[in-house]
């Protein structure tokens, strides 16, 4: 299994759930990491969660953990070989891949027992 360079993100993240029509709120797009996702059936939303207003229906307290380095589209295996671990502990994930690298959502409360499953597995973990 590749060793990989983690980097917990700073602050808490909101998952957010609006009407697949509605335009995409300036607040979502506030902060250094955000994903917007439309699809037929929603439009999904994660960023900051201070910057939710209290109306918005989502699920706050989730960490984001980004893999560090730049990988090619067709390397295999990245996410998976996180995924998989923090399956087996039974730790919940919401995963986020961009161009260049990919992301792991995980609850605050779960955090601990991430970073322990991570570091057994020789992750480096930079928080």
């Amino acid at each position: 299994m590749q060793q990989l360079t983690l980097v917990l993100l700073d602050g808490r993240f909101a998952v957010c759930k609006l009407d697949p029509d509605d335009a995409i709120p300036v607040w979502a797009l506030q902060g250094k990491f955000y994903s917007v996702t439309r699809s037929d059936t929603e439009l999904s939303l994660i960023c900051h969660q201070q910057n939710v207003p209290a109306n918005i229906t989502c699920e706050r307290e989730w960490r984001c953990i980004k893999v560090d380095g730049i990988f090619d589209l067709s390397m295999s295996g990245v996410l998976e070989s996180l995924v998989s671990l923090l399956s087996a502990a039974r730790i919940s994930v919401l995963a986020v891949s961009t161009f260049e690298t990919d992301y792991v959502l995980v609850k605050e409360a779960d955090l601990g027992r991430t970073r322990k499953t991570l570091a057994n597995a020789g992750h480096k973990i930079i928080y």
